[in-house]
């Protein structure tokens, strides 16, 4: 507190530097990846991904978003997207859920094509085509992710990454696509690529197509695909069927990088501090306040 004498009377003035500073957030929102289709099915594409982190990449081949400013005593709402869930044989895979931080929305992945249905689904990043008259591939949303790969005639397309087109599976060939590849980012101090497309089945012992990034591979007659893996919002992989599952989606995750102190935090994050930054790890839903 500090004084100024105004007129002969004392007025009391709160020092500006007196006042806690308000610091800047960098956030890593990504959303659920989707399941893989069934009969020569896509793979699923990866959940959205969006990044301030400076000097990395965001999804979809964009720059870094700006670094969010939070407000003082605001409750801001984290969001964790659920994966997409397998799905049995002739179904598109299910897309996956989104994920949030406060306003901020990452679009939860399209499910991979399943047999003789519409090709792959739109979504953060979208999922490959059917391999049954090589149905297109879906969508992927502007600066979060990539479309996914078209099917060709023996195997699925591979699921769209937050850093690639997912492949197109061979026409009159041997194998599914491969997932599109993710993003690699150091927020927490460790170098970690997420949101990898999964990769696209194939008929009876084609080949089919793999993933990175935390995307399952694809898998071919009578096997189920690979999941992706949790927290990194990986697309789940195509199977053909008839008894095979498609892998499910992996699970998004919040990540805020700050030299803010929360002041409360709900969801049970994990807190670190790397070089004297406080990181908040949401691998499920919950709030915060700084």
């Amino acid at each position: 507190m500090s004084h100024r004498y105004i007129g002969g009377f004392v007025q009391n003035t709160v020092d500006v530097l007196s006042l806690p500073p308000v610091e800047t957030v960098e956030y890593l929102i990504i959303a659920g990846g989707a399941a893989g289709g069934t009969g020569q099915g896509g793979g699923g594409g990866a959940g959205g991904y969006r990044s301030s982190v400076i000097g990395e990449s965001s999804g979809g081949g964009s720059s870094a978003e700006s670094v969010f400013t939070p407000t003082s005593g605001t409750t801001y709402t984290i969001t964790v997207g659920a994966g997409g869930a397998g799905v049995p044989d002739g179904a598109n895979g299910n897309n996956g859920g989104d994920s949030s931080f406060g306003a901020i929305t990452a679009t939860g992945g399209g499910g991979g094509g399943g047999y003789q249905k519409t090709g792959g689904l739109d979504g953060g990043s979208g999922g490959g085509g059917n391999g049954n008259n090589s149905q297109p591939g879906g969508s992927g949303t502007a600066n979060q992710g990539f479309d996914g790969g078209n099917g060709g005639t023996s195997g699925g397309g591979g699921g769209g990454g937050a850093s690639s087109v997912g492949e197109t599976a061979q026409t009159g060939g041997t194998s599914g696509g491969d997932g599109g590849a993710g993003v690699t980012s150091s927020i927490t101090g460790t170098a970690i690529g997420r949101a990898g497309g999964g990769g696209g089945g194939a008929s009876s012992t084609n080949l089919a197509g793999v993933a990175t990034d935390g995307g399952g591979d694809g898998n071919n007659r009578d096997q189920t695909g690979t999941s992706g893996t949790a927290n990194t919002g990986g697309g789940g992989g195509g199977s053909d069927g008839p008894s095979g599952f498609s892998g499910a989606g992996g699970s998004g995750v919040v990540i805020l990088r700050t030299l803010n102190v929360a002041s409360a935090t709900t969801g049970s994050p994990t807190v670190t501090n790397v070089n004297g930054y406080n990181i908040y790890t949401f691998t499920a839903s919950g709030s915060i306040i700084f």
